[in-house]
């Protein structure tokens, strides 16, 4: 279902948005965490479960409320982008983006020539409402939203050229890849983490560019937000699925259980 990406708009307005992150790949999951209202949900294919044909029913859960869905690709495949796009995805989140020139191939895979390489079966796909929506082609572009994700030391060495590049309209910071980068895999509180994560997150704020992230250990969503982030993922299924779960167990064998 085609339709206006209220993601996207509220953005570019400055507003901040609150998401989930999705792993476990099912489409009654994400469609319970879209009907709590989230602004977005990451439906992720990195690290996830899913293919192009389960992201479907995910975004046909999603179609029924202003939910957005953003799909994490596994990598920035022109091919897996053109078909994730054609599936209907409203946004998308590229990871590992290192370069200008790796930015610049991931904005081209999403869009129709003359601006990018994205192949045409706009008359067919699930995009454009199966050829139903005529306007497709000429706002799609508009209407997408490109998200790059600044994962790695060599991405910080190089971000103001990164952002120089027409066409993102997200950065997305990934601390704990990012640590990994330095040999400092899940302390973001080592200097030169920290370093790094205020070197983009200074460049991203001085290019005026929407900023995301995931909350940082002892950190809440509202601390990002505090810190200038706009795109903040409030914890994931698997997380809400696993605490809650935990918290039960452990209570109920502190009271009835005494082996």
């Amino acid at each position: 279902m085609y339709r206006k990406n209220s993601l996207k708009e509220r953005l570019v307005a400055g507003e901040k948005v609150l998401g989930c992150w999705s792993f476990l790949g099912n489409a009654q999951v994400v469609e319970i965490l879209s009907l709590a209202g989230f602004d977005y949900l990451i439906l992720d294919q990195e690290h996830g479960l899913g293919d192009p044909s389960t992201l479907v029913a995910q975004l046909q859960a999603i179609s029924s409320t202003p939910t957005v869905g953003v799909v994490r690709v596994q990598w920035n495949d022109h091919v897996y982008l053109k078909r994730v796009l054609d599936a209907g995805a409203e946004a998308v989140l590229i990871p590992s983006i290192d370069t200008a020139d790796e930015a610049r191939a991931a904005v081209a895979a999403c869009l129709y020539p003359p601006r990018g390489r994205r192949g045409t079966a706009a008359g067919s796909v699930r995009a454009s409402s199966c050829g139903m929506a005529h306007d497709y082609v000429a706002t799609c572009a508009e209407n997408l939203l490109i998200g790059c994700q600044i994962e790695s030391a060599k991405a910080v060495e190089n971000i103001d050229e990164i952002l120089a590049v027409d066409g993102i309209d997200l950065m997305f910071i990934g601390p704990f890849d990012l640590a990994a980068t330095v040999g400092q895999m899940g302390n973001l509180k080592h200097p030169e983490v920290a370093r790094l994560i205020g070197r983009a997150e200074e460049r991203i704020k001085a290019a005026g560019r929407p900023m995301g992230t995931v909350p940082h250990p002892g950190c809440t969503w509202k601390d990002m937000f505090a810190r200038g982030y706009q795109f903040v993922n409030a914890g994931s299924d698997v997380a809400r699925l696993r605490d809650g779960s935990l918290a039960d167990v452990r209570e109920f064998r502190a009271l009835y259980r005494k082996d």
